[in-house]
């Protein structure tokens, strides 16, 4: 093999291995559910938070806002301080009763183990069924991770938002469905979603390898 084609291979596995990391090194807004304020016995809306990348981010700090898309009016996100690596939490409109009647809601008592539950609140935000967004910011004020959606399900069973893809700065519009990315119906039967769905632990372990084996052929082509 040529030098000139040596380093453009290795270049190309350099570029592989630097976007999967940065594709990976990332929170996203994977589920949100607008219409729970109004048609859910939890009474509150709230949204999930996915980390995709391989080690945990500290969200000290972070805030979120609605379609005003201003830091300066976001509410602090509470309860929790890092998302670890591969993990999903909720952050729900109210108190600490509020996320305690989210996990009865949701998962029964006591089969809710694992699910972290985060909140948020005060006046400004309100996750219109109409349409409207949710924005991310750290600490910094840095927008870290956006969604809009479109008109809300109006029907019973109410369906979440599902973003399992973990796209950002889209227009959601594909609905939960009972069996897929995890989706289940609670037992009430009102509501569809996945909140708190943590990706397999093999699937993630094989991303990793993945990234590692291919860091591995880089620094051969180096050498």
């Amino acid at each position: 093999m040529s030098l000139r084609s040596s380093i453009s291979l290795s270049a190309l596995f350099s570029a592989l291995v630097l976007s999967a990391t940065a594709a990976t090194a990332q929170v996203r807004i994977t589920e949100v559910a607008p219409w729970s304020s109004g048609n859910s016995v939890v009474a509150a809306d709230w949204f999930e938070l996915t980390n995709f990348g391989n080690a945990a981010v500290d969200i000290a700090g972070w805030k979120v806002d609605d379609n005003s898309n201003a830091f300066g009016s976001a509410l602090a996100l509470s309860g929790v301080s890092s998302i670890g690596a591969g993990q999903s939490v909720i952050f729900v409109d109210g108190s600490a009763a509020t996320a305690s009647n989210f996990l009865s809601n949701w998962f029964g008592s006591p089969s809710y183990a694992g699910v972290v539950v985060g909140t948020y609140s005060g006046s400004g935000i309100g996750l219109g069924t109409g349409g409207d967004a949710v924005n991310i910011f750290n600490a910094a004020g840095v927008l870290q991770a956006r969604v809009d959606f479109g008109v809300s399900d109006a029907a019973s069973p109410y369906q979440t938002f599902d973003n399992s893809a973990g796209l950002n700065n889209v227009l959601l519009g594909t609905l939960s469905t009972a069996g897929t990315n995890g989706a289940f119906v609670v037992a009430s039967g009102l509501e569809i979603g996945s909140p708190s769905l943590v990706p397999e632990p093999e699937t993630y372990a094989m991303l990793l390898a993945g990234l590692g084996l291919m860091g591995a052929a880089v620094r051969r082509r180096q050498a």
